[in-house]
């Protein structure tokens, strides 16, 4: 990670980074199983945005050289689904393409890591596209495990 890299909190300011650089990263969320609609996808993440700024949550945000390359939105009152246990969980993460590859994801996971354990969770947990390699090698490498998988059957 480059030492100019600083991960803040977030607020409502941050909408407008949020929202331009996860609709530019959305078709990273389309699994190879499903056909999806691209503007589908635009309004679920939409949807998702205006979900996590209802709800008790952090968006933090990376910055490099004082630019904003990167966000993590992350939930504390969701509950696991079946055990519920609490948890953090990570609604959602995206890296600008220009600066992939520098610990900038590592860097927001770190301090989402830190904020889970600050509330007092005891588990941070996210879902990633089966397909998104260079996503599950980041979540690998920072200690997370696969709990549950989710199967689909196209008909």
């Amino acid at each position: 990670m480059s030492a100019a890299v600083v991960v803040r909190r977030g607020d409502r300011s941050d909408r407008a980074f949020i929202g331009d650089l996860g609709r530019r990263s959305a078709a990273t969320s389309i699994s190879a199983v499903r056909t999806a609609r691209y503007d589908d996808v635009l309004t679920a993440f939409d949807r998702l945005v205006d979900f996590v700024f209802d709800r008790e949550h952090a968006a933090l945000i990376a910055e490099e050289n004082g630019e904003p390359v990167g966000f993590l939105l992350l939930l504390f009152d969701i509950p696991d689904e079946v055990t519920l246990t609490e948890q953090a969980f990570v609604a959602y993460t995206a890296v600008e393409p220009h600066a992939r590859g520098r610990g900038i994801g590592a860097a927001l996971l770190d301090e989402a890591e830190g904020l889970a354990r600050a509330v007092g969770r005891r588990y941070l947990t996210l879902m990633v596209t089966e397909e998104n390699a260079p996503a599950r090698a980041l979540y690998d490498g920072a200690g997370f495990v696969t709990e549950r998988r989710m199967l689909t059957k196209p008909l």
